[in-house]
């Protein structure tokens, strides 16, 4: 909801409501309608590049090698898995007739996994010919007629394409998760699919409310009050060290915390410390400097601790022996004065708190690290006190709206008077610039009318000229053409046949697959003069955006999602195999795995060192963990890798291996799933709802290798089919335990056998053995590659009719190293991107 402020704005903003309400329908309406679209014509559609596939593939009949070994189970009598290759049913002489059917064929040749382990199997040189002449027929067919598929007429942005697009409209990033309703997650893997991105009601008062909140903070309006919000720090994360790089040197713990200041003004920073589950304050038999700072600047440096009154309670038995009632206050309430009211100027700034570390070596004995619950009841009444929470609130006093980097990008001009007209002709001047990078899109007399009228009823509400372009803004946030992609068959398009998208359609496209935002200036100056889709000025966008450093989308939204990297906020360890388990350790798998990738995209490197890069970046916490020595402080930095048989690419990164492990053990199958889904871009069936749990030992007790145990529950015949494909590329994995340690022996002692025979035959040794397997044929994780950047490109899943694009980028790509501008360039120029089919209806 937009409510009113103070009873001065209800009437504007219940026009925002009612407009947008009574135009988004009509909108989503008409992107399906017969709009002309820009620089649709008859020029011929992009071609797909053709190649034949080498050796004698050419001269190889596929009939005959599938009657030999496949039609005995796939015929039309038994029809195993549902399909049936008998002569009848499937045209060998020209594939692309039942493409559908066989570039499933295709994919279970390509990766060895039909016949199944224990029938006859032809040999590998047999596997490819058939596979590459299928291949050869259906591409030839595609390349004569390009089919690109038809994306979602309507697409909304999701959570991170909606904040980047604030942050690149008005100089504001701003985290937007608590303001929109969620993004669920498609079949993809991707939360940029259209499939799932729907539009209701509810979440429109959603976006109405978070267009009001940035529009404010944006153009610098006084808050209508005072308010408060509260940054926690994990309970698992130490506080021993220098936490990060925006921490001074000399720091110990404390966290530092990005935040906007809507306006000059005083400002409130409360901390709260950390305390056991008796809410004992940790620490505070010892006094500690806390410093506050913003930017870097010391504000004020507090002490707490080291003055508790009374008896205290014998160390470690606050649950058994109270202290004094004095020193039980004081335990429980020593940080409510550790507050700090500051001016502060408005706009993006650091606040930071953290201790003044103390370099000391403890006497006594040295005590071993406590986990669990044994930590959760010591009050730790000597040692580090921890931030718990940082709160700001405010503002007070306020004395201005600043000159924060928001109103530079938004205000470009002032009104020479406070004239009407003066003001109005300001106004055009500021929305009509916006409104054509909100829009992507030229803004038309319609547009500026509306958008005019709501600055009028702004200005006019008694706001004054500032408040007026904030109404128009947020107007804007909540058109339909801000808020959904929405891309429109254009006028005489025949139903379901392929058309050429517009050249601002295309830049739309181009940019929120790259940038996960809005277009530039620059392109959307290309797509307006009907030049972008001209391959040269193509290549010559791509190369310019990719070198922009909003290209980081590729990396923070396209690989973390691919990867399953988020998944990382729910890994944990259990205490008692993993005594060291922190999430300091998870923070730096986080840091590890993305800055390996940045780098690999920064300085374009072939996708392959994905597997085979012989470098990391680790800190002190990571490198400890991995065995490199010489490592020292929070700071990260690229390492060469000391043993290539242990670490090397993604396979060897601990948040990975961390990620697809249990709390308490290594999974197999978790990994092989990972491994299928992600690596091999073969990802298996789901599993029957009635699968039963893995047994956490042996018969009779005994401590058996997780190996036997899976061997044990493959013996199901419903079982051994799915674990047959699974398995082996995880058993690979499990000289790695569920934290991504190397070890030599697992939980129980049992040595560890990271053998494993995969689906085609080949056994492999360990991950370097799996490794090497991977890169005999780079096609195919190149091709995994980009199946996954295809399908994020598009915001849809892929189809069968996308199969011939992705191995054509990936043929033309072979003779660049399969470098990651290679792939890239490749989509882009590819029918599925600069074309889309028309309504079949």
């Amino acid at each position: 909801m937009v409510p009113a402020d103070n009873g001065v704005r209800g009437r504007a903003a219940g026009a925002v409501r009612a407009f947008v309400f009574a135009t988004m329908a009509g909108s989503a309406l008409a992107a399906a309608g017969a709009t002309p679209a820009v620089g649709a014509g008859s020029e011929e559609p992009p071609r797909v590049a053709v190649q034949a596939p080498a050796g004698g593939a050419a001269a190889v009949m596929p009939r005959a090698v599938l009657d030999r070994y496949c039609v005995t189970c796939h015929n039309d009598r038994l029809r195993t898995g549902g399909l049936s290759l008998a002569a009848g049913a499937v045209d060998t002489a020209d594939p692309s007739r039942h493409a559908d059917v066989w570039e499933k064929v295709i994919a279970k040749l390509r990766t060895g996994a039909m016949p199944p382990p224990g029938r006859p199997r032809p040999g590998e040189a047999t596997y490819d010919a058939v596979a590459g002449r299928l291949e050869a027929d259906i591409d030839r067919a595609a390349a004569a007629g390009p089919n690109p598929g038809r994306t979602s007429t309507v697409h909304r942005l999701n959570r991170t394409e909606y904040r980047n697009a604030i942050r690149d409209l008005f100089a504001l990033d701003l985290d937007v998760t608590p303001l929109l309703p969620g993004d669920e997650t498609s079949d993809t893997g991707f939360d940029n699919n259209a499939d799932v991105l729907s539009i209701s009601t509810a979440q429109l008062e959603r976006y109405l409310s978070a267009a009001r909140t940035v529009t404010r903070l944006a153009t610098g309006l006084e808050p209508t009050g005072p308010g408060f919000e509260t940054f926690d720090v994990p309970l698992l994360l130490l506080q021993d060290e220098r936490q990060s790089e925006d921490l001074p040197l000399g720091s110990r713990g404390g966290v530092a915390v990005p935040y906007h200041f809507p306006v000059d003004g005083d400002y409130l920073i409360k901390i709260e410390l950390r305390a056991n589950w008796q809410d004992y304050i940790l620490g505070m038999g010892s006094a500690h400097q806390l410093d506050v700072r913003i930017d870097g600047e010391l504000v004020e440096r507090l002490t707490v601790g080291g003055d508790a009154p009374g008896r205290p309670a014998p160390v470690t038995f606050t649950i058994a022996e109270r202290g004094d009632p004095e020193w039980e206050a004081y335990l429980q309430s020593a940080d409510e004065r550790l507050e700090v009211r500051v001016p502060v100027g408005a706009g993006p700034r650091t606040v930071s708190v953290s201790f003044v570390r103390n370099v000391w070596e403890p006497e006594g004995i040295l005590k071993p690290r406590q986990a669990g619950e044994v930590l959760s009841n010591d009050e730790a009444y000597h040692g580090n006190a921890a931030v718990s929470a940082v709160a700001i609130g405010g503002p007070y006093a306020v004395t201005g709206p600043g000159d924060t980097p928001s109103r530079q990008a938004i205000f470009t001009c002032r009104p020479e008077t406070a004239a009407p007209a003066d003001e109005r002709a300001c106004a055009t001047e500021i929305v009509s610039r916006l409104a054509r990078r909100a829009y992507r899109r030229p803004v038309t007399h319609a547009d500026m009318d509306t958008l005019l009228g709501f600055f009028d009823s702004g200005r006019e509400d008694g706001g004054g000229f500032d408040a007026g372009v904030q109404l128009a803004l947020e107007r804007m946030l909540v058109d339909p053409d801000f808020l959904l992609r929405m891309e429109r068959d254009p006028a005489g398009a025949a139903p379901g046949e392929p058309y050429r998208l517009s050249d601002v359609e295309v830049a739309s496209r181009l940019s929120f697959f790259l940038w996960g935002s809005i277009p530039d200036e620059p392109l959307l100056d290309a797509a307006e003069q009907g030049g972008l889709t001209d391959p040269a000025e193509l290549d010559a966008q791509v190369r310019r955006m990719l070198a922009d450093p909003r290209a980081r989308s590729l990396i923070d939204d396209f690989a973390v999602q691919w990867l399953h990297l988020r998944n990382l906020e729910d890994v944990t360890g259990d205490p008692v195999p993993f005594p060291d388990f922190d999430d300091n350790l998870v923070e730096a798998f986080r840091e590890e795995t993305t800055l390996f990738l940045a780098s690999t995209l920064r300085e374009d490197r072939s996708v392959l060192d994905l597997l085979d890069a012989d470098y990391t970046f680790v800190n002190e916490r990571l490198a400890r963990h991995y065995g490199i020595p010489g490592i020292y402080g929070s700071r990260f930095r690229r390492v060469a890798l000391p043993d290539r048989e242990q670490r090397g690419g993604l396979l060897g990164h601990g948040g990975l291996l961390a990620l697809t492990s249990y709390p308490t053990r290594t999974s197999p199958v978790l990994r092989g799933k990972w491994l299928l889904d992600t690596i091999l871009g073969a990802p298996p069936p789901s599993p029957p709802a009635d699968v039963p749990a893995l047994p956490e030992r042996g018969d009779g007790g005994r401590t058996t290798s997780v190996r036997e145990r899976l061997e044990r529950h493959r013996q199901a015949p419903a079982c051994a089919t799915c674990h047959a494909s699974i398995d082996p590329p995880g058993f690979a994995l499990e000289q790695f335990d569920g934290l991504g340690a190397w070890r030599t022996a697992d939980e129980f002692g049992n040595p560890i056998d990271a053998t494993a025979t995969m689906p085609n035959g080949r056994t492999v040794a360990g991950m370097a053995g799996l490794r090497a397997l991977l890169l005999e044929r780079p096609e195919q994780f190149a091709g995994t590659v980009t199946e996954k950047l295809l399908s994020y490109a598009l915001g849809r899943g892929l189809e069968h009719i996308d199969r011939p694009t992705v191995r054509a980028v990936v043929r033309d790509a072979a003779a660049d190293d399969y470098r990651w501008s290679a792939l890239i360039a490749g989509i882009v120029k590819s029918p599925a991107f600069l074309m889309r089919n028309a309504a079949a209806d």
